[in-house]
């Protein structure tokens, strides 16, 4: 069985071979990413319509118990930006039971993709679509805060759910702009900005939130807070199952569904950033089982849905934790912060909560790379990511999905269909066919790969499967039988070029036919290579290679 698709979580696999001075740089990375976690999971919470303690609970809960399950080395788990928008809508549709339910629901259906090994179907959903609906969540968070980033006060007492009417309220309300509130948010803004240019050890939410705290106490500023709006709880977090019936389940099997979806995508996601980060292989139906077994401990708990935190994760990283136990030390600092510290929270401003998730918007919205693709990308595949990005502010993240599925899978089949032709039987077998690699002679430095058949986001992760030797100084890749390349191959592509780059090994490309040229060439991608090393023939690309190899022999000497 392959390691990747073992059930059995990375903590029992490291403490083989643990050390006290690894534990002493887990211990530390606890510490600091606990800091980071702290402002950000009361924003996040506050974001997502619940009070600021379940925030806490879930980094807590669902944080230990995916860090000691889970398939990850370093994966730091809690609420995140992604989860606020749908959190807020079913707590204000269905109440804080609608909400357990619905992850209870999500957790089994997570279990259940783990167990029976299905996590390498999150692969079928295109790079568009991700980028796409990460970007709308971003600007419905963005949205969202612009109420209380500006002091507004609904007159007629409206309380707005949707993205749409949210921006409504706030027009029809302008007038009751609080200026002083503006002051505080545009202050903590800027710290956030600039604070990283300052100091990279300490979080710049922490330093935000305490300067937002002193102007409002030391000034005298009439602006919100979160004591005034919520009631602050210290204790530790209390069980409680909801009632549950056939109706309220049958209600919340979408929401649960949705939740289980996104969870899935944003925890394998950090995970294969966690991977290129430390050079490791990350276990994904562990991890999913851990993600089920995370939320419904959560939910159960006082909190909301969690997944992994990329932003957290590689915070741990660049902190030196390389083990779950660092991931599970930032959970116990939690409870320490929850006991004793938590009575403080009331004093933060609203404001500053606002400022905290412009940046966290900001952060995750990708906009680089959505207007990459806007500019790269082929049309189809624009098409797809806009709509996706649109939908999911004008309506919600299920419908995005839903019509972002069925939109990318349409135009594939067009795509297919474009390329496909009719013609005379051409063998590719080894043994008929005189190109085959078993007929050259290699040099021992270079790799010869063949891709065979549409990339597209099905089969984009193939690429990733591509291997380099110690050794290796030269990669050739052969794509005589690749009619069609879509956004989600070409950033594979484009990783497995990072990859080569990072290690001095050079690429050179074999037979490209003409639409994967095309998307490359409209990608930027011919020029990172170097159009000298796109080759005609097989026979052309291993001279290149053999030259470049021998060329690089002669400079070491």
């Amino acid at each position: 069985m392959n390691s990747k698709d073992k059930l059995k979580p990375k903590f029992f696999s490291v403490m083989k071979t643990y050390s006290w001075g690894q534990f002493g740089k887990d211990v530390v990375s606890g510490i600091i990413v606990a800091i980071i976690a702290l402002p950000l999971s009361i924003a996040l919470a506050l974001a997502s319509g619940v009070g600021p303690e379940e925030g806490i609970y879930t980094a807590i809960i669902a944080g230990f118990l995916i860090s000691f399950l889970g398939g990850s080395r370093v994966q730091i788990a809690g609420p995140t930006a992604a989860f606020a928008t749908i959190v807020a809508g079913i707590v204000a549709t269905s109440g804080m039971d609608g909400l357990i339910v619905a992850t209870l629901i999500a957790g089994v259906i997570l279990i259940v993709m783990g167990v029976f090994r299905l996590g390498n179907l999150i692969k079928f959903i295109p790079y568009t679509i991700t980028t796409g609906f990460t970007a709308g969540i971003a600007v419905t968070i963005l949205l969202g805060q612009v109420k209380d980033f500006l002091g507004v006060t609904y007159l007629d007492g409206a309380k707005p759910i949707e993205t749409v009417d949210k921006v409504k309220a706030i027009i029809n309300n302008i007038s009751t702009v609080n200026y002083q509130a503006v002051i505080v948010g545009v202050v903590c803004l800027a710290i956030l900005i600039v604070w990283p240019f300052i100091s990279k050890k300490i979080p710049g939410s922490l330093i935000a939130v305490i300067v937002g705290v002193l102007m409002v106490k030391i000034l005298k500023m009439d602006v919100n807070t979160i004591g005034d709006l919520y009631t602050i709880r210290s204790g530790l977090p209390h069980f409680h199952f909801p009632a549950l019936s056939f109706d309220i389940v049958k209600s919340e099997l979408s929401d649960g569904f949705t939740i289980a979806i996104l969870a899935a995508i944003e925890s394998l996601l950090s995970c294969v950033v966690a991977d290129s980060m430390i050079n490791s292989k990350h276990r994904s139906n562990m991890e999913l089982i851990a993600q089920g077994v995370g939320n419904i401990g959560s939910v159960l708990f006082g909190g909301i849905p969690a997944t992994g935190a990329i932003a957290r994760t590689a915070a741990n990283i660049k902190n030196g934790g390389r083990t779950p136990v660092a991931g599970m030390v930032h959970s116990v600092v939690l409870i320490l912060v929850l006991v004793v510290l938590m009575p403080y929270a009331a004093l933060i401003p609203m404001p500053t909560i606002a400022a905290i998730l412009f940046m966290v918007a900001y952060n995750m919205c990708g906009w680089r790379t959505f207007k990459h693709l806007c500019k790269t990308a082929p049309k189809s595949d624009v098409l797809v990511l806009v709509v996706t990005f649109v939908l999911t502010i004008v309506f919600d993240l299920v419908v995005a999905i839903e019509i972002g599925m069925i939109l990318a899978c349409v135009l594939l089949m067009k795509r297919l269909s474009d390329e496909s032709e009719v013609r005379g039987w051409k063998y590719f077998d080894d043994e008929n066919d005189p190109d085959a690699i078993e007929l050259r002679i290699v040099p021992e430095f270079v790799r010869v790969y063949e891709i065979s058949g549409p990339m597209f986001f099905g089969a984009a992760d193939r690429i990733a499967e591509i291997t380099l030797k110690d050794y290796t100084k030269c990669l050739v890749i052969r794509m005589r039988g690749v009619p069609a390349l879509d956004a989600t191959a070409m950033h594979s592509l484009e990783l497995l070029y990072d990859r080569c780059k990072a290690r001095d090994v050079q690429m050179i490309f074999s037979h490209v036919n003409e639409q994967p040229m095309k998307t490359m060439q409209k990608d930027g991608f011919v020029e990172k290579i170097g159009a000298e090393n796109f080759c005609a023939h097989i026979d052309d690309a291993l001279k290149r290679a053999s030259a470049l190899v021998n060329t690089s022999n002669s400079c070491s000497e």
